[in-house]
């Protein structure tokens, strides 16, 4: 066989030199040896502890949002009177509390006393024509009181009862949850209730006005209006206690789980929108749940309590708590879906496109137009991410220090940022 051609051999020399270069390079690496442990051998560990933090943020979500709700019930004054003032001008709460007041005066009105003014020869005959009459005579009554309850209950005084009882109380209310103390607000055995002692000496007062002069004699009565009722008082009085001592550290650990979570992610910015995501989904099932629960309890209430007015009490007691899930719902979304439009995905990338192009090209006409911002463009131009960050953490802490915002406060910050980042992008142009 004929030797290979000097330039045969040359480039066979090459091809080993390459190769023998690339077995010293696999050996090199090869003898670092184990005690050095690699990125690669460190991410299941990193991977592991991101998906449990984040997990169990997740899981405090509702909890969290729980224990806010309660903490600001208890320690807000003017958020616990913001709660339960609209059941004053319920119709069905004022109904519930006219039928409470007619039947707690009906039980102390003596017919026979309405004898008192008659003369004693005509009294045999009146009282044989009472016992006749009684049935009438007593629908009469009754429809009286009614009437005059109703007029109560659909005053403005009824309002102003009912708020500044609740307001006069709300320093107590942490005694009355824990079944201690008096007040207007009671927890007995298993039923919250409120004192409607005011409101009927006010009936007995306009019946006095109709002339029943016998209603002055009744004496001062204390009925109650029941606000929830439950065999389960006790054990949710005791949640109740925990979730207010509770009320503030709680959110802050479920915030700085995520936070590590997410810092701890190979993938940041993918656990970043699993995060959100998750904050979203577990608003949602605590939305759901307190659905669920509004069925189960007003199916566990005895037959004498009105379920149209205890519905009424329920969707009134949790209605800001409601208000921080959708809160908490909007901004799990706004967040994912903000991570994600910064992100390196395909998809990401042509919406950004879109949206630069579309600024952009209206900057561009404008400036062709005559428009001109001085050294403010080209230093946006220099700086567009640094501005863009600069509003997120406004946006951020701007909701940090709002007082119990709702979703459309939540969306409305969102749309906030948009617009500041549509500026700066149409403003941001070269010299």
């Amino acid at each position: 066989m004929a030797d290979p051609t000097p330039a045969g051999r040359d480039e066979l020399a090459d091809l080993r030199a390459r190769l023998s270069a690339l077995e010293a390079r696999e050996t090199a690496a090869s003898g670092a040896g184990p005690q050095a442990p690699t990125p690669q051998r460190r991410r299941p560990a990193r991977a592991f502890f991101s998906a449990l933090f984040i997990v169990v943020a997740c899981v405090l979500v509702p909890l969290s949002a729980l224990a806010v709700w309660v903490d600001s019930e208890v320690g807000d004054t003017d958020r616990y009177v913001a709660t339960v003032a609209p059941l004053a001008s319920d119709p069905a709460v004022q109904d519930a509390a006219a039928d409470r007041i007619t039947s707690v005066l009906m039980q102390r009105i003596d017919l026979k006393s309405l004898l008192d003014e008659v003369a004693p020869q005509d009294r045999p005959l009146l009282d044989d024509l009472l016992g006749r009459l009684s049935a009438p005579l007593t629908s009469g009554i009754e429809g009286l009181v009614r009437g005059a309850a109703e007029k109560v209950v659909r005053s403005d005084a009824f309002e102003e009862v009912w708020t500044d009882a609740n307001r006069r109380i709300h320093d107590s209310l942490d005694k009355a949850l824990t079944g201690q103390g008096g007040g207007a607000v009671k927890l007995t055995n298993d039923t919250v209730a409120v004192d409607l002692a005011p409101l009927v000496d006010r009936v007995k007062q306009r019946l006095v006005d109709a002339g029943l002069t016998i209603a002055a004699k009744i004496p001062e009565v204390h009925t109650d209006f029941t606000v929830v009722r439950s065999e389960k008082v006790g054990k949710i009085r005791t949640a109740f206690r925990l979730l207010q001592l509770a009320g503030f550290w709680l959110p802050i650990l479920t915030i700085v789980l995520a936070a590590a979570g997410v810092l701890l992610a190979v993938r940041r910015r993918r656990a970043l929108v699993a995060a959100a995501l998750g904050f979203a989904a577990a608003a949602l099932v605590l939305g759901a749940a307190l659905t669920v629960f509004r069925v189960v309890y007003l199916d566990a209430l005895p037959a004498s309590v009105d379920q149209q007015a205890a519905g009424t009490v329920y969707d009134t007691l949790v209605r800001f708590l409601r208000q921080t899930v959708r809160a908490v719902f909007v901004l799990g979304v706004v967040v994912a879906l903000g991570a994600w439009l910064s992100g390196p995905g395909q998809y990401a990338r042509r919406t950004r496109g879109v949206w630069e192009s579309v600024l952009g090209g209206a900057g561009d006409a404008a400036h062709r137009v005559g428009m001109r911002t001085g050294p403010v463009g080209p230093w946006l131009v220099r700086h567009k991410l640094l501005v863009g960050w600069i509003v997120v953490a406004a946006a951020a802490l701007a909701l940090a220090f709002w007082s119990y915002p709702t979703g459309w406060v939540v969306l409305g910050l969102a749309l906030a940022v948009l617009l500041v980042l549509a500026v700066v992008e149409f403003l941001a142009r070269p010299d």
